[in-house]
């Protein structure tokens, strides 16, 4: 009971601190004259009701175990997108089921950018803002903010953090307590959304848009306040900012604060997971483009909209300027299998990680050495470090395990629906890797999926989001012995 309260106290504490955020678009729909100011009081009421209530059930001090940080951080995810979804569902407009409510706000939460609504130019400026705030605040990671507030309140957050963070990085601190890692990261990426929106602003976006589409940009969500997306503004210059900022997010956030600290760039030429990470998207861009120059028609400006397009979904932010699912087929099969390694670790982006793929490639070539010299004795390194074995065993059954539950969510949701083969592939893969747009009936948008087929996709943002073993480990009975 003991650890039931102390998780419950940090749930509470979390939710009280989300409900700050709810205030923000109140700010903005009461001077525009907005009805939808009330759905967010609604909402605020609600989350500081029930944080509230939950950090009294849980008064007390006391210390996470490595254990707990994982049902906090699931429950988190899934308390915050249900009550993250009564603004939506509240709202004079949009009019949506709570399904439908409750499948935005969680795509926001966990960055996919998968959405349900149309209309988007003509909707209130506050339910937009609202939904990029989502993003952005999902996209850092909100456990890693807690953890810099969580020790103020008596309850440690080094579990939360571990829970949170990619496995190979879970034993490095950027500083020496784990609190001032939280701030410095966030430091980062604040400085990185405020630079992001003066660059839009200065490209041609308004203030508006361009303060909203910083927030999607450097959380790699890709939501936008148009539904032609970035293909709205039809700019070269817009474009090549969105280019810029989401390749730069898709890169460790450790990586910029050693740059930043250190003041060398030399240290990102030497790192080798982000020149992986360059070369897979050049790669990509290469074959995009060629293969749209190969078809005359296929697009008016293969070099420009084949560059945006591998860039977006490459790094699973999921802005548009074309829809990709018109193309020949090659381009959105590449562009597809280009989302499942998505961005670098410690990134904002999904996907299994560069340095996973990085990782499997190189064991690959190892195992064609010992073929070929069977008592030789061959290690991988990533730069200048030898990688353990068990890192590498860990990375391939994280793979194994990512592909079965890829699979497994595929043939549940051909089962519960009466989507077609491609269509599904598409929604599974854009959801479980966190990119959002896919093809066939969910290229624009997903409001021709049935519900049981939303709640379906909803799990596979939160496995993408949590890097699956996060949730996976809550449904092994041994975790629940004492």
């Amino acid at each position: 009971m003991r650890r039931a309260a102390i998780v419950a106290r940090v749930i509470g504490v979390l939710l009280m601190l989300f409900s700050v955020l709810l205030l923000v678009p109140v700010a903005l729909a009461v001077p525009l004259g907005e009805p939808t100011w009330f759905a967010f009081l609604v909402a605020f009421v609600a989350s500081i009701g029930i944080g509230g209530t939950l950090w009294l059930v849980g008064r007390g001090r006391g210390e996470l175990r490595a254990r707990d940080g994982f049902l906090v951080t699931v429950l988190f995810y899934l308390g915050l997108g249900l009550v993250g979804a009564l603004p939506f569902w509240l709202a004079p407009s949009p009019t949506v089921s709570f399904t439908d409510a409750a499948f935005e706000s969680l795509s926001g939460l966990t960055t996919t950018g998968a959405t349900v609504l149309i209309g988007l130019d003509d909707m209130p400026r506050s339910i937009l803002l609202y939904r990029h705030l989502l993003q952005w605040l999902g996209g850092m990671g909100i456990i890693v903010l807690a953890v810099a507030v969580l020790p103020m309140l008596g309850v440690g957050g080094m579990q939360l953090y571990r829970s949170e963070a990619p496995s190979y990085a879970k034993d490095t601190k950027l500083t020496p307590r784990i609190a001032e890692t939280a701030k410095t990261l966030w430091y980062i990426y604040i400085g990185l959304t405020a630079i992001c929106a003066a660059c839009y602003a200065v490209a041609g976006m308004g203030l508006f848009d361009a303060v909203c589409h910083a927030l999607s940009t450097v959380a790699i969500g890709g939501f936008s306040t148009h539904d032609a997306s970035m293909g709205h503004f039809d700019s070269v210059a817009i474009e090549g900012v969105a280019i810029v900022f989401m390749t730069l997010s898709g890169v460790n956030f450790a990586l910029h604060f050693a740059a930043m600290t250190q003041r060398s760039l030399r240290l990102y030429a030497r790192d080798e997971e982000l020149r992986f990470y360059l070369a897979v998207l050049a790669t990509v861009a290469v074959a995009v483009i060629a293969t749209l120059l190969l078809h005359p028609g296929a697009s008016d400006n293969p070099v420009r909209e084949g560059l945006f397009q591998v860039v977006s979904v490459a790094t699973t932010t999921g802005f548009t300027t074309a829809d990709f699912s018109l193309w020949p087929a090659l381009a959105p099969v590449l562009l597809l299998f280009a989302a499942f390694a998505g961005g670098c670790a410690g990134s904002t982006a999904g996907g299994l990680k560069q340095y996973r793929v990085l990782l499997i490639c190189r064991q690959g070539l190892r195992e064609v050495r010992r073929l070929i010299h069977p008592n030789g004795v061959f290690h991988i390194k990533l730069g200048q470090q030898f990688v353990p074995d068990r890192i590498v065993d860990a990375v391939w059954g994280f793979f194994a395990v990512y592909v079965v539950a890829f699979l497994f969510l595929l043939c549940v949701l051909l089962a519960v629906s009466e989507l077609d083969f491609v269509t599904g592939f598409s929604a599974v893969a854009a959801n479980l890797n966190n990119l959002g747009p896919g093809l066939g009936e969910v290229a624009l948008n997903y409001r021709s999926v049935p519900d049981a087929g939303k709640w379906l996709l909803v799990v596979a943002m939160l496995l993408g989001r949590l890097e699956i073993f996060t949730l996976l480990v809550l449904l092994t009975p041994a975790y629940w012995r004492n």
